[in-house]
């Protein structure tokens, strides 16, 4: 397995974009606009569909808007215009149906409390998730199984490493076992081990029907199931 920046090269598969007509897409992201204060344009009509099966990687420098696309295809803020959905479903009018379809995970190190343990945050997640109480205790010991957990389990979040602690939240966003994944750099801090699971786990979710759209740092190369690449600059999506 090569190695450059990260993520193993792959070859390319089905571009996301090219979903067949009338077929459903998992993740659809509709001339996107959104303006900050003060600072050049962000998003200028951003279009990307991501069909069942398939993912995609999106590039770009800092500041280019990758993490503020990424929220508003998780329907955590708003575009000025344009549209938002998952299996059709809209994030404003059917937001728990919605949010019960995708795992997200944020950019940098947030969303852990210190003093809890590993196990607690997988039970606290798994109710976060909406998870009916039958199905929680499964879902953890998969999610554990899938990304070595096991060993982290009994341990405060403050005496974990830095990639450790990424290790957990990223398999926070996979633990629902959600349709769509929007991941926001999840290398960060995690070394060949912790690359290769996340890896793993996401050409799980799109061999077995789901969606991933990541976001990584310029010059990373992308996970091979994810199959097409784009760059994010000046407020336009561009394919590789």
């Amino acid at each position: 397995m090569v190695r450059t920046g990260g993520w193993s090269a792959g070859e390319t598969a089905l571009d996301p974009g090219e979903g067949g007509a009338g077929s459903p897409a998992a993740l659809e992201l509709t001339e996107i606009v959104k303006h900050w204060p003060r600072t050049p344009p962000v998003l200028e009509g951003v279009t990307l569909r991501l069909d069942p099966g398939t993912g995609a990687a999106i590039a770009g420098s800092n500041g280019a808007g990758k993490t503020t696309l990424l929220r508003i295809a998780a329907g955590l803020i708003s575009p000025e215009s344009g549209g938002v959905r998952v299996h059709g479903l809209d994030p404003e009018r059917e937001r728990t149906a919605f949010q019960r379809r995708i795992g997200f995970l944020s950019a940098g190190n947030s969303g852990l409390y210190a003093r809890l343990s590993a196990e607690r945050h997988l039970e606290l997640w798994a109710r976060l998730a909406l998870l009916p109480k039958a199905e929680r205790r499964a879902a953890i010991q998969r999610t554990v199984a899938a990304f070595a957990l096991e060993p982290l389990l009994a341990k405060r979040v403050d005496r974990l490493s830095m990639g450790q602690r990424q290790r957990l939240r990223v398999s926070l966003a996979f633990l629902h076992d959600p349709d769509v994944v929007l991941l926001d750099e999840p290398g960060t801090s995690l070394d060949a081990e912790g690359l290769a699971i996340v890896e793993s786990a996401i050409a799980e979710l799109v061999a077995r029907g789901g969606a991933a759209l990541v976001c990584v740092p310029t010059g990373w190369e992308r996970p091979a199931a994810l199959g097409s690449g784009y760059v994010l600059s000046d407020g336009r999506l561009v394919a590789e």
